[in-house]
């Protein structure tokens, strides 16, 4: 069963969606993981694609857009994940992908406005309500 994480940025700022994307994404390359980055659409597929590379000076990872090179260990896309991206999904949407419990976990961002905040309320009761393992983290 798919363990879901919900990563709550903080109020202030100081971290943004594409910065806890690199941080998680991160981690999960570090541990061998094929990860896919779901997104709304193609513009902000290219615009977090674009930070990635500069996400922090002494990282590297080595992602794509899908299509372009779904070989790579880190794929963005804003429909269905390859085929063989199923040990992480990062959710950056707000809504439940339709295809989450092919993966191993599920990490939800959490934006700190008003529209995200409640649809991951939303998302919560979803898993909760059908069982899955719920984790609540605040990042610095």
């Amino acid at each position: 069963m798919t363990q879901i994480d919900f990563y709550v940025l903080p109020e202030h700022g100081s971290l943004t969606a594409h910065a806890a994307v690199g941080r998680i994404a991160e981690k999960a390359l570090s541990r061998g993981h094929q990860t896919f980055v779901q997104v709304t659409d193609e513009a902000t597929a290219t615009a977090l694609h674009d930070s990635l590379w500069t996400f922090r000076t002494e990282s590297f990872l080595p992602h794509a857009i899908v299509g372009k090179d779904d070989g790579e260990p880190l794929v963005i896309g804003w429909g269905e994940p390859p085929l063989e991206h199923d040990d992480v999904l990062i959710n950056t949407t707000g809504a439940v992908p339709g295809h989450f419990a092919r993966f191993g976990r599920l990490a939800e961002i959490v934006a700190p406005d008003a529209a995200t905040i409640e649809a991951s309320r939303e998302a919560w009761r979803f898993y909760r309500d059908r069982g899955y393992p719920l984790a609540k983290h605040d990042l610095p």
